[in-house]
């Protein structure tokens, strides 16, 4: 997770990392599990928002409630590969570094 990073520290660290993996985890386990391309939908959404803030905090409560919602709070299927698991861990560390932000 992300520990005690800040949201933009922890956007810092994964957001690369997640436009290149998420369209392929789609491509490739899509059709095993269709619930991704909902993910990929909010991924995009959240990075579309992130993008656009720049420095401002954005507002990504809708998306990081629909996330939680699809993954069961980020829980990998066990049919999948590595790529799969890691768009989860990156998700889930800057969910939790963007709900610790806003709890302040």
């Amino acid at each position: 997770m992300s520990g005690n990073k800040t949201f933009h520290e922890t956007v810092a660290e994964h957001l690369e990392t997640l436009k290149l993996y998420v369209p392929i985890v789609a491509r490739v386990h899509g059709g095993e599990h269709p619930e991704f391309h909902d993910v990929r939908k909010q991924c995009d959404s959240l990075i579309a928002k992130i993008e656009q803030a720049g420095e401002l905090m954005p507002d990504l409560g809708a998306e990081f409630d629909a996330l939680r919602g699809i993954t069961n709070r980020y829980e990998v299927p066990s049919d999948t590969c590595e790529s799969y698991e890691a768009v989860y861990d990156m998700l889930a560390a800057m969910d939790e570094s963007y709900t610790r932000e806003n709890e302040r």
